[in-house]
């Protein structure tokens, strides 16, 4: 019998696919852009690697602006750059 395998999801930044547990997911809430380290939160959400070459370069393209359709604060990307020092899931 196969294992379930995740859903595969789109980094904003370099635009693979991959698993959506190797990815970070912003998600935008009516109270405001947030990480969602569940990626149950209800809401748009854009995804991007978990590596540091990515979420630089989605906040040079200004990739999650255009993918949650607001501007992201940068303490939201600085959570993510935290969460990827911490090397949590």
């Amino acid at each position: 019998m196969k294992a379930q395998e995740l859903p595969l999801r789109k980094c904003v930044a370099c635009n693979c696919m991959k698993p959506k547990n190797e990815l970070f997911r912003v998600v935008r809430l009516p109270e405001g852009i947030q990480l969602d380290p569940s990626y149950k939160g209800q809401g748009r959400g854009a995804y991007v690697c978990r590596n540091l070459e990515c979420i630089a370069l989605a906040q040079k393209k200004k990739s999650f602006n255009r993918a949650l359709k607001c501007a992201v604060s940068d303490d939201v990307l600085n959570s993510l750059y935290m969460e990827l020092e911490n090397g949590s899931r």
